[in-house]
């Protein structure tokens, strides 16, 4: 396996300044991803740790931040051991809210991170639907 990228795009009833917010902000990240201490921006230490454990699970720096049109940043985590991937988020405004992608690269190739790879794909599935769930909760269509 050679250049393996993950992809996602989905929509949400909401504007790319709300959505921004749940893409930077302690509290909003923390509703469907992971916690950091201090909002998302250019230039920054990216630490997050687990909601209900406290126990730092993804660390990097953040290298681009132009509200609210692309966030990038890149980081690793434990089960990639050295290798350090890079997340790219773009929002689009749509009619009636957002378009959200995400384009997740530099992670390890070969058989061996295949495991990985898919879990690291189903991970992304399930956080996207809870951010999806829990701005729909709050933003009125």
């Amino acid at each position: 396996m050679t250049n393996a990228v993950l992809q996602k795009q989905i929509f949400l009833r909401a504007t790319p300044e709300t959505v921004w917010a749940y893409l930077t902000e302690p509290a909003r990240l923390a509703e469907w991803f992971h916690k950091p201490e201090r909002p998302l921006a250019a230039g920054q230490k990216l630490e997050m740790f687990g909601t209900s454990s406290g126990d730092l699970l993804i660390w990097g720096e953040v290298r681009a931040a132009r509200p609210p049109e692309y966030l990038e940043y890149k980081f690793t985590i434990k089960p990639m051991g050295d290798a350090v991937s890079v997340v790219k988020w773009t929002l689009d405004p749509v009619p009636g809210g957002t378009r959200l992608g995400l384009v997740h690269e530099g992670l390890p190739q070969g058989a061996e991170a295949f495991g990985l790879i898919l879990a690291l794909d189903d991970g992304w599935d399930e956080h996207l639907g809870k951010m999806r769930n829990a701005l729909h909760e709050t933003v009125d269509a």
